[in-house]
């Protein structure tokens, strides 16, 4: 059967599900959606705390309507988490979890919309966990899982919607999106590319209706709280943001980035999104998602010129897979397909179990060097640091418990005079995180630190008479030029040193500063690091 004649008939069976009638919902996306579950039950402790985590555990304790790098939807729901389940690594990696299972869900419901059978819904659900970046959003809490999902149920309400469902449900999506901008600001990108293909698409007069406006001012209320915030405290995101494109992030090319694309989704997985921008565009059965497809490429284009992260543009992926699965059970209706079924999603899991090991924790430590020495799968950079034998999501796992432990034992060779005037001050959130969560057990005070929201929260009281310092260089020399210009008595007193962390993290000196010329009140404006 020619390729038009089969959307002419998926045309008609179209017109007959927008009367009312879906295919049946499958039970596959509900058994698969089990699998994340899975994976965060059998290995969420296989490594550490992450960085990241440490640093969102300590924005828990400081909840505000607002953080200098994310919105404050995610930690309210780590605070919640904290209160009720304590802040084990079980329990804070639960919410990520259930968030990608929601995922496979919505990937699924999305493959239904389309007019998918059973088994284009389970191949849609199938290919999100199959997808590595989107698998890996179980490693560790962040706002990246709960992103994701935002997206995938924003764009299934507008799917829905493209097919004729009533158009107050742009009231719903606009609290969906209010909701996910205040998880993270690339839900952004979603509303610009959105519009701009509702407007290049035969959807446009939805642009002229008072129901999307209606979810745009939705949307606009619920984020309204975090937008005040942002001025009150002179717009630091926007600082942050500009610092972190132009001096942490690698800058890609646009091909390094598509191929990122590919590489991330699990490359068994292209044909499957490619076929689903294809048939967005070219289905003739279709015509009304066309805004989907501009959509994909506006946001594309506008992550590509602002030298966004390769996984930034993970969340548009569940609807072009589903939308591709749909496709793909078109291109085959009408013929014997028995072999394809089988023999395509096997090669999706077997790249997906290939690969796993740098998807989610499965093997231990050294385990997964080796694995990388053996399929030459060696770490890359995504910030312009260098990288050790581990990637840097797991290498951010490693040597902050020691950190604290090293940091305790100065600490308490301090007489209790001493012990009680005493001040940490750290360089990053990643070490100022680790000596506020793991520094209880040795008695240590609260860090401070000029990163990020770290500044925001001050220097507290102590004057810095007595201060443990973490160098900011690896030459001795500079470090106590720096410091001796502030402190009387300036000691070495300790290096730190891990096996498998980020290497910038190990050969860092400790100081032991005692008699400062001034305060850290009097010189706390300076030292604002937003990056």
């Amino acid at each position: 059967m020619h390729i038009s004649s089969q959307f002419r008939h998926m045309a008609s069976e179209e017109k007959h599900m927008g009367q009312g009638s879906l295919p049946g919902r499958s039970v596959l996306p509900f058994v698969l959606a089990l699998v994340p579950i899975a994976f965060w039950l059998a290995f969420h402790s296989n490594y550490g705390y992450f960085r990241d985590e440490l640093y969102y555990i300590a924005c828990s304790n400081h909840l505000a309507l607002g953080y200098v790098d994310q919105p404050p939807l995610s930690i309210a729901l780590l605070a919640v988490v904290r209160f009720f389940a304590g802040d084990s690594l079980l329990s804070i990696r639960f919410l990520p979890a259930l968030a990608c299972a929601g995922t496979v869900l919505t990937a699924g419901a999305m493959a239904r919309q389309f007019g998918g059978s059973h088994f284009a819904q389970g191949l849609a659900a199938f290919s999100v966990i199959a997808a590595h970046s989107q698998l890996g959003n179980v490693r560790s809490f962040s706002m990246n899982p709960f992103d994701v999902l935002f997206w995938s149920l924003a764009l299934y309400v507008v799917l829905g919607i493209l097919k004729g469902e009533p158009e107050k449900r742009w009231l719903l999506f606009g609290l969906i999106v209010g909701a996910g901008l205040l998880n993270k600001y690339s839900m952004g990108f979603l509303c610009i590319g959105l519009t701009c293909g509702l407007a290049l698409s035969p959807a446009r007069r939805h642009l002229l209706r008072l129901p999307f406006w209606g979810g745009v001012l939705i949307a606009s209320l619920i984020f309204l709280p975090h937008v005040i915030w942002e001025l009150q405290n002179g717009l630091p995101t926007l600082e942050f943001m500009r610092n972190a494109t132009q001096n942490k992030n690698v800058p890609l090319s646009a091909w390094e980035f598509i191929l990122g694309q590919f590489r991330d989704l699990n490359y068994v997985n292209a044909p499957l999104w490619v076929l689903g921008l294809y048939g967005f565009f070219f289905g003739r059965a279709w015509k009304a998602y066309r805004a989907f497809g501009w959509m994909y490429l506006i946001v594309l284009a506008i992550m590509i010129g602002s030298h966004a992260k390769v996984y930034y543009l993970n969340p548009i992926y569940p609807l072009l897979l589903a939308g591709g699965a749909v496709y793909l059970e078109a291109l085959f209706q009408g013929r014997s397909w028995t072999f394809v079924k089988v023999a395509y999603p096997a090669a999706l899991a077997a790249l997906m179990l290939f690969a796993l090991p740098l998807t989610v924790p499965v093997l231990d430590v050294t385990s997964l060097i080796e694995f990388e020495r053996r399929t030459g799968l060696l770490p890359h950079a995504e910030e312009r640091t260098s990288v050790g034998v581990l990637p840097q999501f797991y290498a951010d796992e490693f040597g902050w418990e020691e950190f604290a432990h090293q940091v305790g034992d100065i600490y308490n060779t301090l007489s209790q005079e001493d012990r009680s005037k005493c001040v940490i001050f750290v360089r990053n959130y990643g070490e100022a995180g680790a000596i506020d969560f793991f520094g209880n057990a040795y008695g240590l005070p609260k860090a401070i630190c000029p990163h990020n929201s770290y500044w925001y929260w001050g220097p507290g009281e102590k004057t810095g008479d007595v201060a443990i310092i973490l160098g900011w260089s690896r030459d001795l020399n500079e470090n106590l030029a720096d410091l001796r210009r502030r402190w009387a008595s300036v000691e070495l007193v300790g290096t730190t040193h891990c096996e498998y962390c980020m290497p910038y993290e190990s050969g860092r000196m400790l100081f032991l500063c005692r008699t400062m010329n001034t305060s850290f009140q009097k010189l706390w404006p300076d030292e604002r690091v937003l990056i």
